[in-house]
């Protein structure tokens, strides 16, 4: 497709850089420590290129927004307060946490000093124990896995300004939604929404109701994209380093793979990738990438090499 007849304008690394336009960087090395994943190296470069512009884009966004509050605020003689809702998507091993981290300790650091959610959609998985009771333990990621009526309800009741709206948490050391555990989001001015299925309607979910998605109640949209075959190496070397040091613990679901030998670990890594993930990725997810507002797109290290922003 010719650029001027796409949806999106195209920056190269360099250009999308510099629209930073002097943003200060309010991030130090020892906060990127603590928000990289287990699998990349989050540079000062990556964050001052790529976040700080993104970030500056996203606070104009937010303002105009809250002026469109403020008058219709002024319209209807009551008080209207929306939290503006950020959507990030992408495949596992992507990144996608670590971009919604970055970007939420970027616009909590703004002068206006705004308070920022950050929930993931993996807490609205259904329970392992209804997951095996159904056949879709080998389907987790998959549309199906969810309880997108719940996840519908949490972001419907934050969008309508509700008060104490619980999320439920997942631990990806059990591999399952922690039993009475719960997120409280009270009143966030901005709230990121993570997850394989923030962009998914019609085709991917059977269980939508009303033709009501969840990408309807989101006013900005992040696609974390890469192509496959680098998805498939971060994924396997994550598993790795998970298999030397998260699933050493005892209690971690998968445990027992830390006593495999490696060539057995890399050969169920793999399978993991091609038979769940890859598949997942391939029928849910990245049809959903042209449905963003923007698109970061990552070469090799988990560098971002191009922008694409909806016009």
């Amino acid at each position: 497709m010719s650029h001027h007849l796409s949806p999106y304008m195209q920056f190269n690394r360099q250009e999308w850089a510099s629209l930073r336009n002097a943003v200060p960087m309010t991030l130090t090395a020892k906060d990127l420590l603590s928000l990289q994943g287990i699998n990349e190296d989050l540079s000062i470069d990556e964050v001052s290129e790529i976040y700080l512009p993104l970030s500056r884009l996203l606070n104009y966004y937010i303002s105009n927004n809250l002026s469109r509050q403020v008058i219709l605020s002024k319209f209807l003689g009551k008080r209207h307060k929306t939290p503006y809702i950020i959507g990030i998507a992408g495949s596992v091993a992507v990144g996608k946490s670590t971009t919604a981290r970055v970007l939420q300790a970027l616009l909590t650091r703004w002068p206006e000093h705004r308070k920022v959610a950050l929930v993931t959609t993996d807490g609205f998985l259904y329970p392992n124990q209804y997951l095996e009771k159904h056949g879709l333990m080998n389907k987790k990621g998959f549309p199906q896995s969810y309880d997108i009526k719940k996840l519908l309800k949490f972001v419907t009741d934050v969008k309508s300004g509700q008060s104490d709206v619980k999320a439920p948490v997942y631990s990806h050391l059990v591999y399952d939604i922690v039993d009475g555990e719960e997120i409280n989001i009270d009143h966030p001015d901005i709230l990121i929404l993570e997850g394989l299925n923030v962009l998914q309607g019609t085709a991917n979910c059977a269980q939508a109701t009303n033709r009501v998605f969840i990408s309807d109640y989101v006013d900005f949209s992040i696609y974390v994209d890469a192509e496959i075959p680098l998805l498939h190496d971060w994924y396997v070397n994550r598993f790795l380093k998970f298999r030397a040091g998260a699933f050493i613990d005892p209690n971690s679901y998968f445990h027992h793979y830390s006593q495999l030998p490696e060539q057995e670990a890399l050969a169920i890594a793999n399978r993991v990738w091609r038979d769940i993930n890859e598949l997942n990725l391939v029928e849910n997810i990245l049809p959903t990438r042209e449905r963003a507002s923007l698109i970061l797109t990552k070469k090799q290290d988990h560098k971002v090499d191009s922008v694409q922003l909806r016009k």
